[in-house]
């Protein structure tokens, strides 16, 4: 298990600010729009959360939560941080708005 952080060079301001490789990788990091994400990896399986800009505390709520999304990692090293950080950054782009609850 390794902790880093990973800059993406492409100036499209996609930072993964901390990610632990291996079966259990997780981590979390920023878009260029100001909102956070986090993601997990269980059985090889991708689970990525973003939040929303401008939380109000240091741990997001479900309420905070407003797109997801998931994948398999079938064909990804998840033991290389280029390739999970790769993997997590695509899973953000493609993430899909959380349809909100009536309270």
């Amino acid at each position: 298990m390794s902790m880093t952080s990973v800059d993406d060079l492409s100036g499209n301001g996609f930072d993964v600010e901390v990610v632990s490789t291996g079966p259990y990788a997780s981590g979390f990091g920023r878009v260029g729009d100001g909102r956070s994400f986090s993601f997990h990896v269980d059985r090889r399986h991708l689970t990525v959360e973003v939040y929303r800009p401008r939380l109000r505390g240091p741990v997001p709520q479900e309420e905070d939560v407003v797109a997801a999304a998931s994948r398999s990692l079938e064909h990804v090293d998840v033991g290389d941080e280029r390739s999970l950080a790769a993997a997590v950054r695509d899973a953000v782009n493609d993430a899909q708005p959380v349809p909100r609850t009536a309270r």
